[in-house]
């Protein structure tokens, strides 16, 4: 079997060029803000300032150095939420250790909150699909790139293996919202491939190059991976071994190309909706 590759960067561009159009007659603004000089943070906020510009959404990138103060950097998202140009902003993560990300995330207004993270907009998701308004952009970008592949998710086995707040989570509730059968995995799962090779749909987000391989999966299944991890070589790999793995999938996203673009384009699709209910 030779897997279907679900091309994240093709659908990106397609999304963006959608973006473009409804963007027409709302001017929306999207403000970053990056706190440090982070090399992959740094990587991650200029793909997005050129994702803006094929969106037409006007981009800011306000740049802090490493050492301001939580107070300080409150008081600029403050200032962001009382600006009715801004639409959409958010603060790039990792921030410096002292700085709490809870507190940051807390303090943006929800209606502005194109990460999805904050606490009204991850609580409103688990009511209904109805209510993912401003939802986390990964697991947003993996619903729309499996979408786009007529993959269906009713009454289907999905495991999902990792459990954090930015994807494991938030994925597994919107997968329910779409009546998934979901297990969610973890490091602290015992016998993970009992779970792996159960799954006709798996989504694989927990940051460990090459977890999950070939003999862990079953002839068929779909394969959504998520982690983006560099090698000592300088090689970017996944979360699964795409060698032995896409031999027996239908479907498996690449690493880089598949969720990684999906993200930057729900981050847009995110920005024009908090433009449009502002």
């Amino acid at each position: 079997m030779t897997a279907t590759l679900l091309d994240g960067k093709a659908l990106s561009e397609k999304i963006l060029l959608q973006c473009a159009e409804r963007s027409k007659n709302l001017h929306p603004k999207l403000v970053v803000l990056l706190v440090g000089e982070n090399p992959a943070s740094t990587i991650y906020v200029k793909n997005k300032e050129i994702s803006c510009q094929k969106a037409g959404i006007e981009s800011e990138v306000l740049r802090f150095s490493k050492d301001i103060s939580e107070k300080e950097l409150l008081k600029e998202i403050e200032r962001l939420n009382q600006d009715d140009s801004v639409h959409g902003f958010f603060v790039q993560l990792p921030v410096p250790d002292h700085i709490s990300v809870p507190q940051i995330i807390r303090a943006i207004d929800p209606k502005k909150d194109v990460d999805g993270f904050h606490a009204y907009n991850v609580g409103k998701m688990f009511l209904s699909a109805d209510f993912e308004d401003l939802p986390p952009a990964t697991p947003a970008g993996i619903i729309t790139l499996l979408e786009e592949y007529n993959i269906p998710f009713e009454g289907k086995e999905v495991v999902v293996v990792g459990h954090s707040n930015l994807v494991g989570k938030p994925i597994s509730t919107m997968l329910l919202n779409r009546n998934a059968t979901v297990t969610t995995c973890h490091k602290f799962t015992k016998n993970l491939a009992e779970h792996t090779k159960r799954a006709e749909i798996l989504i694989v987000a927990a940051g460990v190059p090459g977890l999950i391989s070939g003999d862990m999966v079953s002839e068929g299944v779909v394969v959504v991976d998520v982690g983006i991890n560099r090698l000592d070589d300088g090689r970017i790999v996944g979360d699964v071994d795409f060698e032995t793995v896409s031999q027996k999938a239908s479907f498996i996203s690449p690493v880089p190309g598949g969720v990684g673009p999906m993200t930057v384009a729900s981050l847009m699709m995110n920005t024009l909706s908090a433009a449009e209910r502002q």
